[in-house]
């Protein structure tokens, strides 16, 4: 079940603003009841879903055909926008500046600035993207951010340091960032230093393309730089080489070959260790052993040792911490920490690690400080900070209760009737940006009102995601909803199974989207998988299973439980480890099990999951489980005892394949 939590829902398109006047987009007044209902036919949806189609497709004369068929369609601004899109980059200026003027304020032109911009940027048309950057208002597009770095630096500004702070993510770079690293080398802003760190980077992540082009800016072999990412065995044959810039390649080639073997890798290096100076032999021994923190290598501790001095990336820095952590070393976990950059130093995550390793240094004081700044954060480290402080979680006082009155104005919201429009026609991308959108300028008590509007229209990811956003009042009704109850509470009672737990898993899972289908095909509101269903349903005896029946809410209910019952049992009872397989599956999570030398601290377990993915699901579905816990139980709950202690196993019978 791996990777398949990517589902639409969880696509946020970011909180934007209010700002829409019904009379710049007309919409038929709002009904009475909670649901507006928005007048128009079937053909016309159809034509409209055709059109998107086209915008996405680059189709300009599909694009205008379909639009011509819309001209009273309710979203006049999308329509506008898919047909304008696709020739955006033969589109004039005033063209676009006149779709941006009509639509003045909504979510709709910004997503057209933003697309602009990249135009923009493209063209190198420095004098309309800087009148333009300051307009955009989510300012959320890494392409656009490199953009702006390289308008700047091509003006002569200083921008070296902001470049390095962005530049993290080479897979994602494309055209912009490539071209901004580019820039800067030509410019002297980056030197031969940024230029390995950024090599470095492309071979840590697997990025072909930016390995390669920063080869080349380097004066090396781009065929040789693409060679190490990915045939690392064919580079390392050929060997060091001479210059810096080849010994770095070498490196990069020991890295990717540590993900495949460690002991080859570790041969190589140690072969032509007398030929790389001590900080490239440290970092030899730096990218082998991020491999072995990934595989949870007995052997990670050894080579992070090795690696001392060597400059690391952010991401080898966050897995030598993890592996400190396991190891129970906590000079090494505050050592670490502290050097990382600031921004990653301060995430909740390190700040909760940080405070243990002073507590366990003896700087009590110090620790206290640091649990409390993220005590009131309701999220996993929060939550386990203020248990640190002597609390427990419990659930806030709700505030007044919602009045008809503060209601109904999100019913006559556009933005919020735009995205009901949406979300009927199963456009979860377009209306969760519709909706956050609204959000922006919103009081608390809006907010806790948009939420609840969006219970009373049954879109209960919104009511979720809304409601977390208040800070000073609460309504965890809205915050931890328990849909289906009738179904779910049988079930889990007949399985003896924590329904807190279950639902905390659903929450995570689909946001209670009952018709929520991921990339791979995990189906309905406990995403379960085609081939999960068919196993579930042979062990428990349901003979007329077929796939279609995921999509039914009781069979979906009924197998997504049952097959957690079946993981808990194969990790003997550790929620932690019993969520982990049922994200990334049971073969996964028996060989993390095995991994183990001893018990492990629940927490420490979590935190060191090798991949990301599962590693943020286990944290939020034990999170979630335990708000559920206290607002079914009506008392405070310990993240820290369903977390538990983790304990090594050996093989058994009855384990999931």
């Amino acid at each position: 079940m791996f990777s398949s939590k990517i589902i639409a829902v969880a696509v946020l398109a970011g909180s934007c603003s209010l700002s829409f006047a019904a009379a710049q987009e007309p919409l038929p007044a709002p009904a009475p009841a909670a649901a507006p209902s928005l007048p128009d036919t079937r053909a016309d949806d159809d034509a409209f879903l055709l059109l998107r189609e086209a915008a996405r497709q680059d189709d300009a004369v599909a694009a205008a055909t379909y639009a011509a068929r819309l001209p009273n369609y309710p979203i006049p601004s999308y329509v506008d926008y898919y047909r304008l899109k696709p020739r955006i980059r033969d589109a004039s200026a005033d063209e676009i500046r006149a779709f941006l003027a009509k639509w003045q304020g909504s979510a709709i032109a910004d997503r057209m600035r933003n697309d602009w911009l990249l135009e923009l940027g493209r063209n190198r048309d420095w004098a309309n993207f800087d009148q333009q950057l300051p307009l955009f208002v989510l300012n959320d597009d890494l392409q656009v951010k490199c953009y702006a770095l390289m308008s700047r630096a091509v003006k002569g500004e200083r921008v070296a340091a902001d470049a390095r702070a962005l530049l993290q993510n080479p897979p994602n770079y494309g055209e912009a960032c490539a071209a901004l690293v580019a820039t800067l080398a030509q410019s002297g802003q980056f030197d031969t230093n940024d230029l390995l760190a950024q090599l470095r980077l492309a071979g840590e992540q697997h990025a072909t393309g930016p390995a390669k082009r920063t080869a080349a800016l380097l004066g090396e072999s781009e065929t040789h730089a693409a060679q190490a990412v990915d045939f690392p065995a064919l580079a390392m044959a050929r060997g060091v080489g001479a210059s810096r810039a080849e010994h770095e390649i070498y490196l990069v080639a020991i890295g990717r070959m540590a993900r495949t073997s460690l002991n080859l890798a570790a041969i190589g290096l140690n072969k032509n260790a007398s030929k790389l100076s001590p900080t490239e032999l440290a970092t030899g021994w730096a990218n082998i052993a991020l491999a072995a923190s990934m595989a949870l290598s007995p052997e990670a501790g050894g080579y992070w040792k090795k690696s001392a001095g060597a400059p690391l990336s952010q991401d080898q820095l966050q897995w030598k911490t993890r592996i400190a952590l396991r190891e129970g070393d906590w000079k090494t976990v505050r050592a670490t920490i502290e050097s990382m950059p600031p921004q990653l130093r301060s995430d909740p995550t390190w700040t909760y690690w940080m405070a243990r390793a002073m507590a366990a240094e003896g700087s009590r004081e110090a620790a206290q400080a640091l649990y409390t700044r993220i005590a009131d954060q309701n999220s996993f480290y929060g939550q386990l900070a203020m248990e640190e402080l002597g609390q427990q979680v419990a659930i806030p006082p709700p505030g007044a209760p919602l009045t008809a009155a503060e209601i109904a104005p999100m019913s006559a919201n556009p933005g919020l009737r735009r995205a009901l429009k949406f979300f009927s026609l199963r456009l979860r991308f377009e209306g969760t940006r519709e909706w956050n959108w609204e959000l922006r300028k919103f009081s608390e008590r809006e907010l806790l009102a948009a939420a609840e509007f969006a219970r009373q229209n049954e879109i209960l990811d919104r009511m979720v995601n809304t409601s977390e956003r208040t800070r000073t009042e609460f309504d965890y009704t809205q915050r931890f909803p328990s849909p289906h109850n009738d179904i779910l509470q049988p079930t889990t009672q007949n399985l003896g199974l924590d329904r807190a737990w279950v639902y905390g898993l659903i929450r995570q899972e689909s946001r209670f989207v009952t018709d929520a289908r991921s990339g791979v095909g995990a189906s309905g509101l406990m995403q379960v998988m085609p081939s999960t269903g068919q196993y579930v349903a042979r062990k428990i005896g349901l003979t007329d299973f077929v796939y279609s029946m995921l999509s039914d809410l009781r069979t979906n209910i009924l197998l997504g439980a049952n097959y957690m019952n079946m993981v808990l049992a194969n990790a003997d009872g550790s929620q932690p480890l019993a969520s982990a397989a049922y994200n990334a599956g049971p073969g996964r999570a028996r060989t993390w099990r095995a991994t183990l030398s001893g018990p492990m601290e629940g927490a420490i377990f979590a935190e060191s999951i090798p991949y990301p993915e599962t590693r943020a699901y286990v944290k939020n579905v034990l999170s979630n489980a335990t708000n559920y816990a206290a607002l079914f139980e009506r008392k405070p709950q310990s993240l820290k005892a369903r977390l538990g202690v983790v304990t090594p196993n050996g093989a058994r019978a009855n384990q999931l394949p």
